[in-house]
This record gives C-alpha cells, structure tokens and sequence, in this order.
C-alpha cells in the first residue's frame, strides 16, 4: 500500500493572523480547500504534536505537519484494460496521448472507460489527486481533445507539477485547425472568460469579477481553401480557453459544435501536441510531442509556415 505523503510547513510573515485553512490552502495547491478541512477535522495537522481547527490564527515562524490520507481508487473506478500511448514514463510521473473521445477521470455517467480506468490497469501507483476520482490527474483536456496530458505518480510530484501550472512555467503549444483565415499570421488574444450565465455548458467573454484573465498566442501555420491550421500557446489555463478565444477571433475550430459548427467532423480538431515542463525531481526539461491523429488528414493542409498576410 502507498504510504501518506507528509508534509511541513511554516508559516511565514504574509501568513501571520490569517485562518489555517486558508494558509495551507496556498502552501499546498494540489489539496484543495474541503479536502483540507477534510484532513483538519480527522486529527491529520497538528501544530506542535497538537490538533488544530480550521478557524485556527496562524502566527508567523508556525510549524504544521500534514498526513495527507494514502491514495485510494476512486468510489466506482475499477481497472480496465485501455492501450495507452506513452510518450514518457519515469519514476515519479508519465505524458500519455490522449486519444480523442476519452473522458480524463470518472464521473457522472462516466465510470468507465476514461483515462483514470485505463491507468489504474498500468498500474504505475498514482498520486491522490486533487479531488478522489482524479488519482494521477494535474490538469485536464476536454474528452474530444487529444494529446499530451501529465500524470503524477506521487503526491509530492502531483504538487510540484500543480505548483508549476499555477504559476505558468508549463509550456504548451496546441495545433488546431480553423475556419477561414486570420488577418495576421502571429497575434495574442487578451480576453477574460467565464460560465455563461444562461447555457451553462459553455464559456463565453466575461469582465471581472465574474470573467478570468485568459491569454493566448497564436501563430498561423498553414492554409488552404478556407480553413487554416495554427498553434496556440495559451499563457493561462482556462476551461475551453482556446475555443473561446478562436471563436472571438471570427475562426472557429472546425467540428466544434459548442463554438462553432459540427458539419462533417465528428469532433473538434483540437490537438495538444506539445508539453514542457521541469522535472520535479532533477529539475531536467521534459518535452513531449503527441503525433497528429488520423482526423486531422479530414483538411489537408501544406505543409511548413505560412506567408505573412499582416
């Protein structure tokens, strides 16, 4: 069985006078906020050998100890024997390719075949995850996204990898292909987004405080007949952030059916294609590519950068 992953931390300055929960909150991103209490109320911090509540003061130079709960399969999830695509694999953490059409982690009315399945039948060992039926999951993709997705499989690899994506020093370049050609070939969308306020499924532009900062780079690759092929960087990690931003930019991706149109494509072609990051443990510079699926051949496209239309 894995053990529980310990933790200490000692508050600092910027901490003193501030509820517990809420410091250990921002010192342990992966965790979140109820599964913090969750560990408060079970006796799992102590300060000084002693029992803490969650509506605790935290004094500066403070010294807490966490026991985060081993990680356990999540309610429903059973092993299933799903081939995985694995682009890296060592001690601590693996890139899989995520096929298009698979659900990341179980849920409502998806307790099987998702990438959580498929991945307690590698069995590598997975960290807790954020939430119970995310083991191994840092971030996500939506179900009809492919490509590069990490996984952690540890605890203290889970919060260093969430660490880096909360601070935006994890790269990622997406290749998309759109409707309709951009006016320039490289440019950066600024838009905040948030839930619409009526179809709830969807993303839409919204102001502060209700909308996010949101940024995308984008850079035209190619094109023909009307459709284009690009990369997009985004710079934050927004839910459909990409989507939304194509949208506003007047090129849906093709076969979107929530921002764009269906037509003839069975989902949209929307593809992480390359994922950079530090190692958490030795710091080395991780970079996976995830070939292009079959799908993507639906719009042929040249090859190589396209010509300036600024």
């Amino acid at each position: 069985m894995t053990e529980p992953a310990i933790h200490e931390i000692t508050a600092t300055p910027e901490d003193a006078r501030q509820r517990l929960d809420m410091v250990l909150v921002r010192h342990l991103p992966h965790l979140s906020r109820s599964k913090i209490q969750a560990l408060v109320k079970s006796g799992r911090v102590t300060l000084r050998g002693e029992a803490v509540r969650n509506n605790d003061e935290v004094h500066d130079g403070d010294l807490f100890r966490i026991e985060e709960e081993p990680p356990k399969p999540p309610a429903g999830a059973r092993p299933e024997d799903i081939p995985l695509e694995i682009l890296h694999e060592d001690a601590d953490l693996l890139v899989v390719n995520k096929p298009a059409g698979m659900v990341v982690h179980i849920g409502a009315g998806h307790e099987e075949g998702t990438l959580v399945n498929a991945l307690l039948h590698h069995g590598a060992g997975l960290s807790s995850g954020s939430e119970e039926h995310r083991p191994g999951i840092v971030h996500r993709l939506d179900k009809e996204t492919s490509g590069c997705i990490v996984v952690a499989k540890n605890d203290r690899t889970h919060a260093a990898l969430s660490a880096q994506f909360a601070d935006r020093q994890v790269k990622k370049t997406y290749l998309a292909i759109i409707r309709g050609v951009p006016r320039h070939t490289k440019g950066t969308i600024d838009l905040a987004i948030g839930r619409h306020p009526v179809q709830r499924q969807k993303m839409t532009p919204r102001r502060a405080p209700s909308g996010r900062d949101a940024v995308t780079d984008y850079e035209l690759l190619a094109t023909r007949d009307g459709w284009a092929l690009v990369a997009c960087m985004p710079r934050t990690g927004r839910t459909h952030q990409i989507r939304v931003h194509l949208q506003h930019l007047g090129h849906p991706i093709a076969g979107d059916p929530l921002y764009g149109k269906r037509s003839d494509f069975a989902r949209h072609l929307l593809h992480a294609w390359r994922l950079e990051f530090a190692h958490p443990s030795t710091g080395e510079t991780i970079r996976c590519e995830a070939p292009l699926p079959e799908d993507f051949g639906l719009v042929p496209l040249p090859s190589g950068k396209a010509t300036s239309r600024a």
